[in-house]
């Protein structure tokens, strides 16, 4: 499809790029087991609600951001002047958006759906590129566009768990080109191989981070840049003054502190698991339709299921919310994200996808119980937290 056409269906009612999983837990999803939003269970924790806490006293003054620009830095071993701090990784796409003369932005979909909405808000006219779900949701550098200058592909990407390897992405940079890396959520890999965070020696790249996905900070805003000390100033033209608050400057120093960074590789190895123990489950539905892409190595699975729409419904009423998929470019309405969580409420998940699969004609084709299709170890009581 070409540039018009795209802008076109993001007018005319195609994918609802402002879709997002915390609309599935609003107003009457409060009450549900929450697998729709990627925000890790059980923060933030204590030691971190007190620093927060902490910084309440210093709300009289304009918020300063230098410590925790210091921080960070030191964090990536970089120069200061190579971070920017924005009020969480979204708010950097508006920036780029608005910082940006490319003439020609493409995006890797499927993924977060943040950076183009805020190009098109901005004016630009964005190109796709769809990966295939026969190729494993992974990219191939030679499918996007040579004339490409300003690419955006998340790592690993939300909503297919895939971690794209660093020396495929890097293929992606050249001079003229600007290339967008979306790192939510790499520190939830353990040992955040792939990652081209702190590196310095590949031209044009820009690096977001968030903390508010494994620290429970989504409510506080609190992400950042990593590129050149020239994107970063451009980036930092067009944004507001004082845009992050002093409790989000003091989360941020916080949660780069070497105790922080291992308790989050430590979360990551438990995610890791409880993420096998989610596809195990999940791959016994196999003969009732149920596909997993993957390898999947983010907090959350993307699963293909017949009759999704109707399956989410059901799900709903037994109390889980999943994402739906269909509002990401490359999927349809037989896609559904689901966050990992720990092996308690997995469980209970996947008795309620059993019961709900079994309501939907078509999906529970071929089905053999539960019960008698799978078994999982050790499975507890009560819900194992990661982190």
């Amino acid at each position: 499809m070409r540039s018009e056409d795209h802008q076109m269906a993001y007018q005319d009612g195609g994918h609802d790029l402002r879709h997002h999983g915390d609309a599935e837990v609003r107003d009457d999803g409060s009450a549900l087991v929450d697998l729709a939003v990627n925000v890790r269970t059980g923060t933030p924790p204590p030691w971190l609600r007190e620093r927060i806490a902490d910084s309440l006293g210093s709300l009289a003054a304009y918020p300063d951001g230098r410590s925790a620009r210091a921080a960070v830095a030191a964090r990536h071993g970089l120069p200061v002047e190579r971070v920017l701090l924005t009020a969480g990784a979204a708010e950097a796409f508006v920036l780029l958006a608005r910082a940006s003369g490319a003439r020609r932005p493409v995006v890797v979909h499927p993924q977060f759906t943040e950076p183009e909405a805020a190009l098109r808000d901005a004016g630009h006219r964005v190109d796709r590129v769809l990966l295939r779900e026969a190729d494993g949701f992974r990219l191939d550098p030679a499918d996007v566009p040579e004339d490409a200058d300003l690419v955006v592909v998340g790592n690993p990407t939300n909503p297919t768990s895939v971690l794209h390897p660093a020396a495929v992405l890097t293929q992606l940079a050249r001079p003229g080109r600007t290339l967008v890396v979306d790192e939510a959520f790499m520190d939830a890999v353990p040992g955040e191989r792939e990652a081209l965070a702190g590196r310095t020696d590949v031209p044009g790249l820009v690096v977001l981070r968030s903390l508010t996905k494994t620290w429970g900070l989504a409510g506080l805003r609190i992400g950042y840049v990593l590129s050149c000390p020239e994107t970063v100033a451009a980036l930092e033209r067009v944004q507001p003054l004082w845009p992050v608050s002093s409790p989000a400057l003091a989360a941020a120093v916080a949660c780069v502190e070497p105790r922080a960074l291992a308790e989050a590789a430590h979360a990551a190895h438990r995610i890791a698991a409880d993420r096998a123990h989610l596809v195990a489950g999940l791959a016994s539905f196999a003969e009732r339709g149920v596909r997993v892409a993957g390898p999947a190595e983010g907090p959350f699975v993307l699963v293909r299921v017949a009759g999704a729409v109707e399956v989410r419904r059901r799900l709903r009423a037994l109390g889980y919310a999943v994402r739906r998929g269909d509002t990401f470019p490359g999927l349809g309405e037989d896609w559904v994200r689901v966050a990992v969580r720990g092996r308690g409420v997995t469980e209970g998940f996947l008795d309620a996808l059993d019961t709900a699969l079994d309501a939907v004609p078509g999906a529970a084709s071929g089905a053999v119980p539960r019960a008698a299709s799978r078994s999982v170890p050790g499975r507890p009581g009560t819900e194992h937290t990661p982190g």
